[in-house]
Order: structure tokens, then sequence, then C-alpha cells
């Protein structure tokens, strides 16, 4: 029994992680309908681009800032000259582009950094524990899932609470009608593609020092954050939130109970889910 507060705690540091990178995949994927399988790649990049800037510098802020304005600038121009050119032959096209830029910025990766695992240290207070209740625990992945909050309500803010927000939303629902009220529409999708690929980023930066760095990190997070997408519902930020929550606790406690079926659970989740809603927990029906 003391064990299960401990891995409740390890499925929301693990939620936090997969709603960064899922949330990202959200607006990509539900809002612009752009089938973007280099979305993890963005996130190994994030983790590799914090570990140079930070060996270099030693100041984890400074480099947890500059990181995803790197990645915002790569993602834009991915859209830019290369996305932006298939769109409009469909996912087919967008499949085979994002794929083989998957694999170019792995090679890359390999290329620039090696093939080995990359550790990193963190001092100060984000390398100590706090106690809770007679549990002592990391206060790096208390940071994790803060850092998710923090970003789901500005979203949130964002989406529903301002001017852009109503832009952003009226874009996917119908971009003729917003591009003849004036909005530079191809420019709106080029913002909303660099800031997925700049979350996508930060949740590399955050997990650098968590787990180890290295050029599968981004296969085995990329399958969990369709996995969230496809449960929470195309587009639906709050089905982002409640099915990272989800994945991440059954996966915590799958290893604690299941061990076996720990890597099953998830995609039996799937199964359930599409079964009685094909949609997803919040997706709307076409």
């Amino acid at each position: 029994m003391s064990e299960i507060p401990v891995f409740f705690f390890h499925g929301l540091a693990y939620a936090g992680l997969l709603f960064l990178v899922s949330a990202g995949l959200t607006l990509v994927f539900g809002m612009m309908n752009v089938l973007n399988f280099a979305h993890a790649t963005m996130y190994m990049l994030g983790a590799y681009f914090f570990y140079s800037l930070f060996t270099a510098t030693n100041q984890f802020w400074i480099s947890l800032m500059l990181c995803p304005v790197f990645l915002f600038i790569i993602g834009a121009l991915i859209e830019r000259f290369l996305l932006r050119r298939v769109h409009a032959f469909g996912h087919l096209h967008e499949l085979l582009l994002t794929f083989g830029l998957a694999y170019i910025i792995t090679e890359l990766v390999k290329w620039i950094w090696g093939n080995y695992p990359l550790a990193l240290k963190i001092t100060g207070f984000l390398d100590q524990t706090i106690t809770i209740y007679d549990i002592t625990y990391p206060v790096y992945r208390i940071f994790i899932f803060i850092c998710a909050v923090l970003v789901g309500v500005v979203m949130a803010l964002i989406l529903y609470k301002t001017r852009l927000g109503i832009i952003l939303r009226a874009s996917v629902n119908d971009s003729e009608m917003v591009n003849a009220l004036g909005v530079n529409v191809p420019r709106v999708f080029t913002g909303v593609f660099a800031f997925g690929a700049a979350l996508s980023g930060l949740a590399g930066v955050i997990a650098g020092p968590l787990l180890t760095t290295f050029p599968g990190m981004a296969h085995e997070i990329l399958i969990d954050a369709f996995v969230v997408i496809v449960v929470g519902g195309f587009g639906s930020l709050g089905g982002a939130v409640v099915a990272s929550l989800l994945i991440g606790e059954l996966q915590s406690f799958g290893v604690l109970l299941f061990p076996k079926l720990s890597v099953a659970l998830v995609y039996l989740l799937m199964a359930a889910v599409l079964l009685i809603k094909p949609s997803g927990l919040f997706g709307e029906e076409s």
C-alpha cells in the first residue's frame, strides 16, 4: 500500500510529458488535419538541444527557454517549405513526407551526437526531494507535472478567451470564409504547426534530465501520443488532458500490478474507447 502514492505520482509525471507532446499533436492533427509522424522527433531534438546547451552553459533555465524557440523556428520552416506543398494532395503524401523527415532527423541526430545514451544531472533545488505525507518524492518529477498544468492553462486561455483562439477555431471550421475576412490562414496554420513543434520540444527538454536522451526516444513516445489523441478525441484539448492522465496512471500502475500486461493495457484502453465511442471521449462525431 505504501507504494501506491509513489506510483500515482509517477503516473502524473508521465502524464505531464504525454500531454506536452500530444497537445501539440492535437493542434496539428486535430485542428489542421495534418498527419505529422515527425512530431515526436521534435521531442527528441528538444532533448538533444537541451543537452548541448546545458552542457555548454550549465544554465538550466536559459536552456529551458531557448530550446523551444529553436523548435518553433524548425517547425515553421517545415510547414512553410515542405508540408504546405503536399497538404493539398492528402494524408498519404503527408505520411510519406513526415516519415521521411523523421528518419532523416534521426540519422542526423546519430551523426551529430552519436548513437549512445546521454545522461544529464540537474543540480540545485530541482535535484532535491520533498516529503509529502511521509512519502519522499523527487522535486523534478513534480516540476514536470506543474509545467504541463501551466501549459494546459495557457493553451485553454488562448484558445477560448482570446481573439487569436477565435481565429484558430474558425480557421479549422471554415478556412475559406476566415481567409475572405482578411485573415492570412496559411500564416495562422504555420504558427500553429510551429507552436506544436515547440510544445513537443519543451517536453523533450524536461524529459532529458529525467530519462535518458537517445535516438530512439521519439519512437517510444510517438505511439502513446497518438493513443492520447485517439482516446481523447481529435482536436479536443480537454480530451488530451484526460487521456494523458488515464494513460499515465495506467502505465504506472500497470507496471506495479500487471507487469507482464503493462504494455498491452494502453491498447486495450484505446480499443475499449473506440468500441464505445469511436470519435474518442471528447471528440465530435462527424
